[in-house]
């Protein structure tokens, strides 16, 4: 009896253990197909090895479009590779979504995430909050404070964007504001009539407003504030109409070998310290509660535009089809 006691007591203090430090429990690989930038990937990946130690990772890197096309034929051959995702935008995540590869993580913790950062199934979560405002340069004679500013006659010809057909940032912008009825698509014939330039990628944008070649631009605010910091000639604005975010979401497909360590990995990015990370990076946090990157001032609340990512995904084809009619890009 004594000896039974003993081993019950043992097997009950080893499960108290892996209770007390679950991320320990999880071992063997964990596949990640992520769109981040280098650096933040190889930091990420890092830093959930720091809290899971016994998860091998194996990363496979690169921008979201060609991850969407390895996936697709990974899964018309019948053997899609990763456990999890960290991609770009809700927009993609949607497709996965709708097509039935996402597996749904009801038990993630979203305690201090807004409603609109992650997917209301929980198939999908996001990681952080990339917007998009205005740009402009130091030297720029007019100081905007809305979208609306843009369109206006003084501004002719002092514009640019990225175009949503190279940015997923900006097709989200694009959708978001053509189902506006405050801006529509007659924001953008205003901008079609005031010379808007649109160019294939935020960094053309950034560096346009820091030379002053124009001295208005559409762009992510990280990339703004951060050449700001570094002491570039930029100025940035949170628009008064809100910004459309990107939240870089996090998912695990359904077909994961390695479930236990993804739904790990998923944790890890929406804890405290996951979300500390995203900061440490750059970006804005998507949890609430966490303190904000160092070029945020905390007098400035950020206005999130409402976005229906599922409108937004069944229509996002067709406004770039429009978009490119109007500006040729």
């Amino acid at each position: 009896m004594l000896k039974s006691i003993v081993r019950l007591a043992a097997v009950a203090g080893c499960s108290l253990i892996a209770l007390a430090t679950p991320s320990l429990a999880q071992s063997g690989k964990l596949v990640l197909y992520t769109s981040q930038p280098d650096r933040d990937a190889s930091q990420t990946v890092a830093a959930f090895k720091a809290a899971n130690p016994n998860v091998e990772v194996e990363i496979f890197r690169s921008g979201t479009t060609e991850i969407m096309s390895k996936l697709a034929a990974e899964f018309s051959a019948g053997q899609p590779k990763p456990d999890v995702l960290l991609i770009a935008d809700a927009v993609s995540m949607e497709v996965l979504k709708k097509d039935g590869r996402l597996l749904a993580y009801t038990e993630a913790k979203v305690d201090g995430f807004p409603a609109g950062t992650y997917d209301a199934d929980k198939t999908y979560f996001g990681s952080k909050l990339i917007t998009t405002g205005i740009a402009y340069n130091t030297a720029a004679k007019m100081k905007p404070t809305s979208f609306a500013d843009l369109a206006k006659p003084e501004y002719k010809g002092q514009v640019i964007m990225p175009s949503p057909l190279y940015s997923g940032a900006a097709a989200i912008l694009l959708s978001a504001f053509a189902s506006r009825p405050d801006l529509g698509w007659k924001y953008f014939d205003g901008l079609k009539a005031n010379d808007l330039v649109a160019v294939r990628g935020n960094g053309a944008v950034l560096k346009a407003v820091a030379e002053g070649e124009k001295p208005y631009g559409i762009l992510v605010d990280f990339m703004a504030l951060n050449a700001k910091e570094k002491g570039s000639p930029v100025e940035f604005v949170f628009p008064k109409e809100g910004v459309s975010p990107v939240t870089e979401p996090v998912a695990i497909l359904k077909t994961a070998s390695n479930q236990a360590a993804a739904k790990a990995f998923v944790d890890f990015i929406l804890s405290p310290k996951g979300q500390e990370l995203a900061v440490s990076q750059g970006y804005i946090p998507a949890r609430e509660g966490v303190k904000g990157p160092s070029w945020l001032a905390p007098s400035v609340k950020v206005n999130l535009m409402p976005i229906d990512t599922a409108a937004v995904l069944e229509k996002t084809e067709a406004d770039k089809k429009r978009f490119a009619d109007m500006f040729g890009n």
